[in-house]
C-alpha cells in the first residue's frame, strides 16, 4: 500500500512539473516597445508556448524598439480572441516611363503556423484604373482563386469611400487561408491617350476590413504608398497545436488552459483550439491563474435596480432588496413580499372567487397543453439539432434566432391570408411586423411531411454559413408549430420573374438594360460566393428568376435554399434525387443525376435568356405552341434570326456589343455539357466587366464600329467540329459583326494589355 502512494505521488509530481514547464519564467519581458506581448508569445528562450509563437523585439533605426512576427511588425496581439494584427508590405503594379512597359511581379505571402488569415476581418481590394487585381492559392489540402475589376477613365469617376469596381474593388477572403500569390491584369477600355497620367500604379491586397477607407488620391497621387510607408494592417487567427479541444484534453501535461476558470473553444478558421475565461472572469486563460474575477458590481450601469444592493461573487453577483421586499430576477425589480388578505368574504364573493379559480384552472390546463404540444413539436421539427447549430457555430449569420410560434401569430395577424407574399414549391411565405417594427417575411411549409422538414433542416443549415449582401438574410426560425417557420428580411420589390413576366407595363418599364446587367452580376456574384468562397462550397440546385428577390432600388437577393446541396471541399460533383424546376433543369443532372456547380450555371444561362427576351422559361408561340426558351434561343442563334426575339426595351437602351456579350454569356452557360460551360466566378468577372464598360460609356465612348469583342475561353466558345451556337449572333441583323474570338480565359486577360493606354 505505501508502495502505491508513494508510485501516485511521483506521477502527481511529475504531472505538476510538466505542466509548470509549459508556463514563462518569472524574467520574461512582457512589452516590446508600446505592444504588450501576452504568453502563450514571448520574447526569448523558454517565453513563449511553443514555436511560431516567439516574438522578436528589434531597435528601429527611430531608436524605438518594435516587436516582429518574421518580417511583419506586429501592432497588437489579443489572447482572448485569438488574433494579431501585423502590417504586411503591399504588393504594387506600376508604369516605367522609361520603358514605356509595366513593371509586372508575382508576389506570395506564406503564413507558417500557427497563424492563417482571419476571413471575417479581413479583404481582398484592388485599386487602380482599368485593372484586375487576382489572387490564388495552390496549396496540397486547399484551392482557391478569385478577384475583382477596378475600372476608371478620369478622377472625376472616383468617389471616396466607395469599393464597388470604379477605381477600386473587394472580394471576400475564405477560410483557412495560409497563402496567396497576387497577379495584375491590365483592361484599359479607355481609348482617351491613356490613363497613366494620373494614375501612376495600382496595388492589390489582403487588408484589414475596419481600417481600409478608398480615397481617390490613392489613384491621383502617390499618397497610398506615402501614407502607409508600403504597408498596410492585416489580422492573422492563431491557435494552440493541430488537434481539437477534444483530443488535448487527454494530455493534460501540453494543454495549454492552465488557468482554472477557463473553456476550450475549437478555432473557426482552420485546425487547432482557443482558450477564453469562463462566464464572469476575464483575464489570460493561457497562464496559471490568469483568469480573474469580474466584479459586476462595479459596472456602470449596476445590473442590479437602484433600490436593491449588489453583491459580488466569484464568477457572478447576486442583489439583495430592503427588508419587506424581495429580488425578482424575471423583471429585474424589488417587490413587496407581504401580500393583505381580507377575511371576511360573503357568500357572494365565495361563490365568485370559486369561478374565477375554476376559470384559471381550465385556462392553466390548456396553457399546459398547448405547451405539451409545443414542445413535442419542437423535437419532432429537430429542434435539439438546430439549437446546437445555432449556439455553437458563432459565425451562424450572426445573429440567428429561434423565435416563439406567440411571436410570430402576432408579427402575421395568426397568418391571415391576407399577409401572404407569396407561394413556392416548398411553403406559403407571409409578411408579418416584430414587436421592434422589424418588417419580415415568414415562410411556413405546406406539409407535415419528414421531407419537408429535412429541407427545412437544410435550408437553415445552408443560410447559417452564408453571410453575403446578394443572398437573403435569415433572421432565424420557429419550431413550435406542427409545421416549421423561417423567418426572413423582408423584400419589398416581388421577384425578378414577376418583374419581367407581370403584366404592369409600368413595372416592366422600370427595369433598364443597366438594371438587368446590374441585377445578372449580383446574382452572378451571391452564386459564385456558394460555390467557391462559402466555407463549403454549395449548390443551390434550383437557379431560377423566381428565387431572385429584388429590393426598392432593385439589388438582388439570391433566397429559397431548400434544395441546396453543400459538399466536402475535395468533392466536385454528388450523386442525388434529380430536383428543380422544369425549364431551368441542368439536362447533364436530369440524365446522369450528378449534381455539379455548372448545374447552376445552367439555370443561370436560362435567367440571361429571360433578361434579354422577357420571355419565360416555357412559353407559348403566336401559333400557340408550346416552346422551351433555351433550345428556342439556340436555334435562333443558329439561323441568325436571334434579333427578332430580343427585348425591343433593350434595343432601344444598348448597342450592339452588349447585346452581343450578354448572348455569348448566356449561350456559354447553356452548353449540354458541364464541364464546356464557365464557372460561377468567370461569368460575375465577365458581367462586371460589361457592366464597368456600361458605367464609363456615360461619359466616354468606348467601342468602335469595327472593334473586336472579348468573348469567353475557347472551351466554351468553340470545338474540333466546328462553331458551336451563340458564336455568331445575327450576322445579318446586326449590322454584319460577327465574332469568332477563342482564347482561354488567361490568354484574354494578358491580350488586354495590349490594349493602347
Amino acid at each position: 500500500m505505501a508502495s502505491v502512494l508513494l508510485l501516485s505521488a511521483i506521477v502527481a509530481m511529475l504531472n505538476l512539473a510538466s505542466m509548470s514547464s509549459a508556463q514563462p519564467h518569472h524574467g520574461c519581458q512582457t512589452h516590446c516597445g508600446v505592444v504588450e506581448i501576452p504568453y502563450p508569445f514571448g520574447i526569448g528562450i523558454g517565453c513563449a508556448i511553443e514555436q511560431g509563437f516567439e516574438i522578436n523585439c528589434s531597435r528601429t533605426a527611430d531608436g524605438t524598439e518594435r516587436p516582429f512576427i518574421n518580417e511583419w511588425e506586429v501592432l497588437s496581439i489579443s489572447a482572448s480572441s485569438g488574433q494579431s494584427r501585423v502590417l504586411m508590405y503591399i504588393p504594387t503594379y506600376c508604369y516605367n516611363s522609361s520603358t514605356g512597359e509595366m513593371d509586372s511581379y508575382l508576389w506570395d505571402f506564406n503564413l507558417a503556423w500557427p497563424y492563417r488569415f482571419s476571413d471575417s476581418q479581413n479583404k481582398f481590394i484592388s485599386i487602380g484604373c482599368n485593372t484586375i487585381g487576382y489572387i490564388y492559392n495552390t496549396g496540397e489540402s486547399t484551392r482557391y482563386a478569385t478577384g475583382c475589376a477596378s475600372v476608371c477613365g478620369s478622377p472625376e469617376d472616383l468617389t471616396n469611400g466607395s469599393c464597388v469596381g470604379v477605381g477600386c474593388c473587394q472580394n471576400t477572403v475564405p477560410k483557412g487561408l495560409t497563402s496567396y500569390y497576387v497577379y495584375f491584369y491590365d483592361v484599359d477600355y479607355v481609348n482617351s491617350s491613356n490613363s497613366w497620367h494620373f494614375n501612376k500604379c495600382s496595388y492589390a491586397m489582403v487588408v484589414e476590413a475596419e481600417t481600409f477607407a478608398f480615397n481617390s488620391e490613392y489613384i491621383t497621387t502617390t499618397r497610398f504608398n506615402d501614407t502607409y510607408k508600403g504597408q498596410q494592417p492585416v489580422v492573422l487567427d492563431w491557435a494552440i497545436v493541430d488537434e481539437t479541444c477534444e483530443a488535448a484534453h487527454r494530455n493534460m501535461s501540453s494543454y495549454a488552459c492552465r488557468s482554472r476558470n477557463t473553456v476550450c473553444v475549437d478555432s473557426s478558421n482552420g485546425p487547432g483550439y482557443l482558450c477564453n475565461c469562463s462566464a464572469g472572469y476575464q483575464g489570460n486563460p493561457y497562464v496559471s491563474g490568469g483568469c480573474t474575477d469580474v466584479d459586476e458590481c462595479q459596472q456602470s450601469p449596476s445590473p442590479c435596480p437602484v433600490s436593491a444592493t449588489c453583491h459580488n461573487t466569484v464568477g457572478g453577483y447576486h442583489c439583495s432588496c430592503p427588508f419587506g421586499s424581495k429580488f425578482a430576477k424575471e423583471t429585474n425589480s424589488c417587490t413587496n413580499q407581504f401580500i393583505g388578505v381580507v377575511i371576511g368574504l360573503s357568500c357572494g364573493i365565495g361563490v365568485l372567487f370559486i369561478v374565477a379559480i375554476s376559470t384559471l384552472l381550465v385556462r392553466r390546463w390548456k396553457r399546459g397543453v398547448k405547451n405539451r404540444v409545443r414542445k413535442v413539436n419542437f423535437l419532432r421539427n429537430k429542434g435539439l439539432i438546430l439549437e446546437q447549430l445555432i449556439s455553437s457555430d458563432e459565425s451562424a449569420t450572426h445573429s440567428s434566432k429561434i423565435f416563439s410560434l406567440d411571436e410570430l401569430e402576432k408579427a402575421t395577424d395568426n397568418f391571415d391570408c391576407t399577409r401572404i407574399l407569396g407561394r413556392g414549391g416548398h411553403g406559403t411565405v407571409y409578411k408579418g411586423i416584430l414587436s421592434d417594427q422589424r418588417v419580415v417575411a415568414v415562410k411556413k411549409s405546406k406539409m407535415v411531411d419528414q421531407t419537408e422538414i429535412d429541407q427545412f433542416v437544410n435550408e437553415l443549415a445552408i443560410l447559417s454559413q452564408i453571410n453575403h449582401r446578394n443572398v437573403v438574410k435569415l433572421f432565424g426560425c420557429c419550431l413550435e408549430s406542427e409545421v416549421p417557420l423561417l423567418v426572413y428580411e423582408f423584400i419589398s420589390n416581388g421577384t425578378l420573374s414577376e418583374l419581367l413576366h407581370g403584366d404592369h407595363e409600368n413595372a416592366r418599364s422600370m427595369l433598364t438594360w443597366e438594371d438587368r446587367i446590374r441585377i445578372a452580376s449580383e446574382a452572378a456574384s451571391a452564386l459564385a460566393y456558394l460555390h467557391s468562397a462559402a466555407s463549403l462550397p454549395i449548390f443551390h440546385r434550383d437557379v431560377k428568376s423566381a428565387n431572385i428577390l429584388l429590393t426598392d432600388n432593385f439589388t438582388a437577393k439570391v433566397a429559397d435554399f431548400g434544395a441546396s446541396r453543400s459538399i466536402s471541399i475535395d468533392e466536385t460533383r454528388v450523386v442525388t434525387t434529380v430536383q428543380g424546376t422544369f425549364g431551368y433543369l441542368d439536362p447533364e443532372y436530369y440524365h446522369t443525376g450528378q449534381l455539379t456547380e455548372k448545374s447552376d450555371v445552367y439555370g443561370f444561362g436560362v435567367i440571361i435568356v429571360e433578361l434579354l427576351t422577357r420571355k419565360k422559361p416555357i412559353f407559348l408561340t403566336s401559333r400557340g405552341e408550346k416552346q422551351n426558351l433555351c433550345h428556342y434561343f439556340v436555334q435562333r442563334l443558329q439561323n441568325n434570326t436571334a434579333i427578332e426575339i430580343i427585348d425591343c426595351q433593350i434595343m432601344e437602351e444598348g448597342n450592339e456589343r452588349q447585346i452581343i456579350e450578354m448572348a455569348s454569356l448566356a449561350s456559354a452557360c447553356l452548353r449540354l455539357r458541364g464541364e464546356e460551360r464557365p464557372t460561377m466566378k468567370e461569368v460575375e468577372l465577365r458581367l462586371q466587366l460589361l457592366r464597368g464598360k456600361i458605367v464609363l460609356k456615360k461619359n466616354y465612348e468606348l467601342e468602335g464600329e469595327n472593334e473586336a469583342v472579348p468573348l469567353l475561353p475557347s472551351y466554351y466558345s468553340s470545338t474540333s467540329s466546328g462553331t458551336r451556337h451563340g458564336e455568331f449572333f445575327s450576322a445579318a441583323n446586326l449590322s454584319s459583326l460577327s465574332v469568332t474570338r477563342c482564347y482561354t480565359m488567361e490568354q484574354e486577360l494578358v491580350s488586354w494589355t495590349d490594349l493602347p493606354r
